[in-house]
This record gives C-alpha cells, sequence and structure tokens, in this order.
C-alpha cells in the first residue's frame, strides 16, 4: 500500500537556540547596568607570598575591563 501524506501541515523553520557556556554562566553574573561582574583573580593559592594589601583588596567581586567583557557576553547570549 503506498504511503499517503493526510492533512500534513508545512512546519515554520526556527533558528536553533543558542547556548550557553556552561562554565561562563557558573563565573559570571551581568549587572542591571550591563557590565560583567566575576571574582577577584589570583586567590586560588600562594597566599603566603601575596602581601596583605593584595589579599584585602582582592576580596568580593569585581567588574571586568571591556575587552573581557564583550568575549564573556559572547558566551551568555542570554544574559540580561
Amino acid at each position: 500500500m503506498p504511503f499517503t501524506a493526510l492533512n500534513v501541515q508545512a512546519k515554520e523553520t526556527k533558528m536553533p537556540k543558542m547556548k550557553t557556556k556552561s562554565s561562563a554562566k557558573k563565573r559570571f553574573k551581568v549587572t542591571a547596568s550591563g557590565r560583567v561582574k566575576a571574582a577577584q583573580a589570583g586567590k586560588r593559592h600562594g597566599m603566603i607570598k601575596r602581601t596583605n594589601k593584595f589579599l584585602r583588596n582582592a576580596r568580593g567581586t569585581t567588574t571586568l575591563c571591556a575587552a573581557d567583557e564583550k568575549i564573556v557576553k559572547g558566551f551568555m547570549p542570554y544574559a540580561r
């Protein structure tokens, strides 16, 4: 018996969703003004050789520079 296509509607084609890099979404947040917030660098190991001033100033988070921000935003297309 030959195949007959009954009531087959043409499906609209959509662009596929872009994927977010999992590593980026774990490490970065986008602020309300659109800047990218990240943890301070240089605090994983080797604290003995760092100065107390460096350790104090490296607490908390910081915002990325414009060049790095552009790269990170490419990794997270749906971040608001």
